[in-house]
């Protein structure tokens, strides 16, 4: 039975495999050399990123979580108004909290409490939380309204499992997004 040509990884011609059905490059020493070097370099970096991930600490998860929480929100909300103001949102906006994260950590990941806002409501307004309200309620409905006020007081504790889980989640939201 004949082997099927196949294309070499390194210098890309086409080749009839020789050594074996899984030969992967072409039998020119330099492109067995560079592949060999790719591979070796790959798996010392999938070995760096193994002993990061166990070395991260609670907080560590906590910002990935954040910031892959708040990519999620700019995602969901880019095409509508700024949240507090109702201009139109330019490149850079914020994902902006209605109860702050200081004051309500509980909610720092709640997809009710957070909503896209111009630069300026956010970060120069302090939120600009009463026009925040208004449009909230008019957003997220009256009963949504009215459950987040009842989580507010209710205490949240995620576990590093948690967050990890959380961090799938809102990457594959991402990629759907």
């Amino acid at each position: 039975m004949k082997n099927k040509p196949k294309t070499c990884k390194v210098c890309r011609e086409r080749f009839v495999p020789t050594l074996s059905t899984l030969q992967t490059t072409c039998t020119k020493v330099s492109c067995v050399l560079q592949y060999s070097k790719r591979k070796k370099a790959k798996e010392a970096s999938e070995e760096i990123k193994r002993m990061r991930e166990k070395i991260k600490t609670l907080s560590d998860y906590r910002k990935e979580l954040q910031q892959v929480f708040n990519k999620f929100i700019r995602l969901r909300d880019k095409d509508k108004p700024c949240i507090s103001c109702n201009q139109k949102l330019g490149a850079k906006y914020d994902a902006g909290h209605y109860f702050s994260v200081g004051s309500y950590p509980n909610l720092r990941f709640d997809e009710d409490n957070v909503h896209g806002q111009c630069v300026t409501c956010n970060q120069h307004r302090h939120g600009n939380l009463l026009e925040y309200g208004e449009r909230l309620l008019d957003r997220i409905g009256e009963e949504s309204f009215d459950d987040l006020y009842l989580r507010r007081t209710k205490p949240l504790r995620l576990s590093v499992d948690q967050m990890k889980e959380m961090i799938k989640i809102y990457k594959q939201k991402i990629k759907h997004t």
